[in-house]
């Protein structure tokens, strides 16, 4: 198959991507670049998946009881779920095709890296995954295989950003990445969801404000999609004044929040819970995750979405270091064939080589001739595991629209759209409080 070859899920062994991720967690690597906003905002998905794991389906009355409010990792040994998992499944996919992605790659990579593998109980999968799976041991094909009953599901916008960090700035094209990626899986809200996903994370990878990330999100969704409209919703109770935190998350809540519906994984709802604490926390990294952690429901993936929008927007300096540093290679709990991987070596594929990274500060050349070591498995079939690509630059750099794309949104239209949410911006791009 020309998709991949060996093992798909390799452990981390290449020496430098080992530094480059150990430098991150130390706050070593330098601040602002690209390559520091990849990897806060991939580590931030890790950091907020974990955070939330153990809250996952409770209510906030459940959580203030079992812990108070939670502040940090409530478990001895944290670790992610299936959403840092399937973000790095997608995230080699992307690094492997680039901005040329179809939905047979997709569909390739489904059933050679899940499908077609034991998986034993598949802990942890949602919905969605479990629906998608069935339908292609089925023999079904995309898009019918994700014609099942969760197709509306958060599980396409939990893995959305590694399409807005490999698309930085350029939020339509995350959104087109994303929604081949979607399809088979998703339809229609859970779209919706991973495409308001990866464009917000690929705004907040130029610095945009929060404003413009908001904004961002919602230019490349049916702005009478539900998505959209609990986007609105959930980011204008969050920008309102409130005597305490505890108000103002119940306010978010109420503004998404389907009321009995026993399901928590609604993509507009979990999308919009996270908009609302990252708007609420004004991108602060700390405070948007644990709003999203403490306002319950999907909380993993809330708390991940969160965490990847602030990461991306402050870098991986903007994370504290104990939480940083408690995020390892993954487990592979739910996807086998992903465990070893590390996220900061997905943020490494996904963006330009940095003059520090090639060891020649001091020169003037540019990164487009750099080519990165892939890990083992995201190689061509006539590749031994672990080989460059030989006559292929890095997949950052296949950064071109392609024919007839749609151009993305001017910063003045951005900004325009935004202040119908928000009530206009500070003098730095952050919403202003009504």
């Amino acid at each position: 198959m020309e998709l991949i070859a060996g093992n798909p899920a390799a452990p981390r062994t290449n020496g430098t991507q080992a530094a480059a991720g150990e430098a991150a967690v130390r706050g070593e690597t330098p601040r602002g670049g690209p390559g520091d906003r990849a990897r806060g905002s991939l580590l931030g998905l890790a950091v907020g998946d974990a955070l939330g794991a153990p809250a996952e389906n409770m209510r906030p009355s459940e959580i203030r009881r079992r812990w108070g409010r939670i502040e940090g990792f409530v478990s001895d040994d944290p670790a992610g779920t299936d959403d840092t998992e399937y973000a790095i499944f997608s995230g080699l996919l992307l690094a492997r095709h680039g901005s040329a992605l179809t939905v047979t790659h997709v569909e390739r990579a489904w059933r050679l890296w899940i499908a077609d593998l034991d998986e034993g109980p598949f802990r942890g999968a949602g919905f969605s995954e479990r629906g998608t799976l069935e339908n292609l041991r089925r023999g079904l094909a995309a898009p019918i295989s994700a014609q099942h009953r969760h197709a509306w599901s958060d599980g396409l916008a939990m893995r959305a950003a590694p399409f807005g960090v490999f698309a930085a700035g350029r939020p339509a094209e995350a959104a087109r990445l994303v929604a081949v990626d979607g399809r088979v899986s998703h339809e229609g809200e859970g779209i919706y969801g991973g495409q308001a996903v990866a464009a917000g994370v690929a705004a907040a990878m130029t610095g945009a404000g929060v404003t413009s990330v908001i904004a961002a999100a919602l230019s490349v969704v049916p702005m009478d999609s539900w998505t959209a409209r609990s986007l609105r919703r959930a980011v204008t109770a969050a920008q309102r004044p409130y005597p305490d935190r505890l108000t103002m998350e119940r306010a978010v809540r109420s503004a998404v929040v389907v009321g009995g519906y026993p399901w928590t994984d609604l993509a507009p709802e979990a999308v919009g819970l996270a908009f609302g604490a990252f708007a609420a926390a004004r991108g602060d990294f700390r405070t948007a995750v644990l709003t999203a952690v403490n306002m319950g429901r999907d909380a993993d993936t809330t708390a991940a979405v969160a965490g990847a929008l602030a990461g991306a927007l402050h870098g991986a300096s903007a994370i504290p270091r104990h939480w940083a540093a408690a995020i390892g290679p993954v487990r592979g709990s739910c996807l086998p064939s992903m465990r070893g991987h590390h996220v900061l070596d997905i943020a490494e594929l996904l963006t330009p080589a940095e003059p520090d990274e090639r060891g020649d500060a001091g020169s003037a050349a540019p990164a487009t001739g750099a080519v990165r070591a892939a890990p083992r498995g995201v190689a061509h079939d006539s590749e031994p595991p672990g080989a460059q690509w030989p006559g292929r630059t890095h997949p950052a750099e296949q950064r071109t629209e392609p024919a007839g794309a749609r151009p993305s949104r001017t910063a003045e239209a951005t900004e325009r759209d935004a202040t119908a949410v928000t009530g206009g911006t500070d003098a730095g791009g952050t919403a202003v409080r009504r």
